[in-house]
Formats: C-alpha cells, structure tokens, sequence
C-alpha cells in the first residue's frame, strides 16, 4: 500500500498519529493474515476472516486519510 509514496507517507505519519497507528497495525495484519495463509501461524477460518474484515476496514480508513492528506497538500 503507498508504494509508489513512501516519502509522503512519512510525512503524514509523522503529521497525523491516527495514521500512523493505522498504518503500522495494517502492516502487522498483513503479516499475519500472510503467515496464517501459509501455514506459518496456525489460525482458524473464523479468526483468519476476522482478521482479513479488519485490515481491509484498516485500508480503508488509511485511504480516506490518504485522499484527505492529498487534498489538502500544496499542489
């Protein structure tokens, strides 16, 4: 996610602390939903789906963010 951003994302995350909990939480998501997916970390089907729901929530809200961030930047 930001790939293409990664010094703006820094900015922001230094900026706005919602974001970067946001963020940083997305990322630990990512690693487990990923880890559970390959067998690494033994999850349940329920759990495994819980955790997809809130980093999806987690990306969207970082999106929003994002889009807000973005509008407001000096262009």
């Amino acid at each position: 996610m930001f790939e293409n951003q990664q010094q703006e994302v820094e900015v922001l995350m230094k900026r706005d602390s919602e974001f970067r909990s946001l963020y940083q939480r997305h990322k630990e998501l990512d690693s487990k939903v990923r880890d559970a997916e390959l067998g690494v970390l033994p999850m349940d089907d329920t759990t495994l789906h819980k955790l997809k729901k809130e980093k999806l929530w987690t990306k969207d809200k970082l999106t929003h963010l994002w889009e807000r961030y973005r509008a407001s930047a000096p262009h």
